[in-house]
């Protein structure tokens, strides 16, 4: 493929999308457009850290394939470019009997996806790894850990542009429209005329495919993720990662413990409803965003199958001892007073018209455009691996 190829979107995934595109096709003009000031602004620096390594999902999906794939690529990148990671592992535990079922089928499907090294551990076992953790059992994942993700999208920047290409910020996208054989993308930077487009705008997702005249199938709802961190003194109750087995009847995998790369320990996050897509406080409104949920069938069904687990978040949200209660099923020690206020992130999730949030990774496709519709969690460890498929996908188009 010659000509330019335009990436709509700065974040981990846009990022690694235009380095492997610039890898694929070496004769191409890369460019990725930015809305922010800085690349990585969103998701990819609102997040946990953590680097995933295939244990939730469904064999054969991409999401399995792609994290699996993704995790021992990105360890490499992060080795060498001089990122800032950690292999530490993390477990996941069964606080009572009846979670066993569902964690000896995690790992089953952890084995099924190809992870290495899973491991099995009693109550005894697991209080050797984490003393303070209460449970009846646990699953070992030694091949997961952290990293710094806002330091791996400064080094894509630096890899994109060592291979010719530029990344622009300050650019907001406000058209792409299909002029002949190729795309006229008027930005707030400038106008660019592209072979090829490639959005993966995050929070925005839908809203950016839109542009190019694709009817919005999916929404995307905003969740917001509100976080706590532990005292100093405190710290010493996780070592590493300690996470619950999901409940099959909610969408989210519940709240955990994450030691950070730099520093400290995070326990969350929650999952409640944002009022802007942007919006990491609570009082954060934008009308634009709000009246795009409450006017979508899909939320209210969504709402009314999931309304006691969306009640629930919304009070613990509010109540520090409400949030405390969960985290005492890892870590019974655990008090409302050990928690500090933490920062928040904004989960991207893409929801059809029946409710259903899409469960994999979602590429919209056609000629000379790839859409990146849905990429959330494990997107930043997967995205060198999406950006590896997303530049197969175009050339098998070219």
């Amino acid at each position: 493929m010659n000509g330019r190829i335009v990436v709509v979107g700065g974040g981990i995934v846009g990022l690694a999308a235009a380095w492997r595109l610039g890898q694929r096709f070496p004769g191409a003009r890369v460019t990725v457009l930015e809305k922010e000031a800085a690349v990585g602004q969103h998701q990819s620096s609102h997040n946990s850290g953590v680097l995933h390594a295939g244990l939730y999902y469904t064999p054969g999906s991409r999401k399995a394939k792609l994290a699996v794939r993704g995790i021992r690529q990105m360890i490499e990148f992060c080795k060498q470019h001089a990122v800032a990671h950690e292999v530490c592992g993390k477990i996941v535990v069964a606080a009572t009997g009846d979670e066993v079922p569902r964690l000896k089928a995690l790992l089953e499907r952890g084995e099924a996806n190809g992870l290495q090294g899973l491991r099995w551990l009693s109550g005894d076992e697991l209080r050797e790894r984490e003393p303070h953790a209460a449970g009846v059992a646990a699953v070992h994942v030694p091949e997961e850990g952290i990293a710094d993700y806002p330091a791996v999208c400064q080094a894509l920047v630096r890899a994109i542009r060592g291979q010719g290409g530029e990344v622009v910020t300050n650019a907001e996208v406000r058209t792409i429209l299909r002029d002949g054989g190729e795309w006229r993308i008027h930005s707030t930077a400038r106008d660019y005329k592209a072979a090829c487009v490639v959005t993966c705008a995050g929070l925005h997702s839908d809203r950016v495919a839109a542009l190019t005249g694709r009817p919005r199938v999916v929404r995307i709802i905003p969740f917001r993720g509100e976080y706590y961190g532990l005292r100093p003194e405190r710290r010493h109750l996780v070592r590493n990662l300690i996470y619950p087995v999901p409940d099959p009847r909610f969408p989210f995998l519940g709240v955990h413990f994450t030691r950070m790369i730099h520093g400290g320990i995070e326990a969350g996050p929650n999952a409640v409803l944002a009022c802007s897509r942007e919006g990491y406080k609570k009082t954060d409104l934008r009308v634009r965003d709000l009246a795009d949920v409450l006017a979508f069938s899909g939320m209210w069904k969504f709402l009314h199958r999931y309304r006691a687990m969306c009640w629930h978040e919304a009070r613990r949200s509010f109540s520090k001892e409400l949030f405390c209660a969960t985290l005492q099923r890892l870590v019974p020690e655990i008090q409302p007073e050990d928690l500090t206020s933490g920062g928040a992130g904004v989960r991207a999730m893409a929801m059809d018209a029946s409710g259903a949030l899409i469960d994999d990774f979602h590429f919209l496709e056609g000629p000379g455009e790839l859409h990146v519709v849905n990429a959330p969690s494990p997107g930043a460890t997967a995205s060198l691996a999406i950006g590896e498929e997303i530049a197969e996908l175009l050339a098998k188009r070219a």
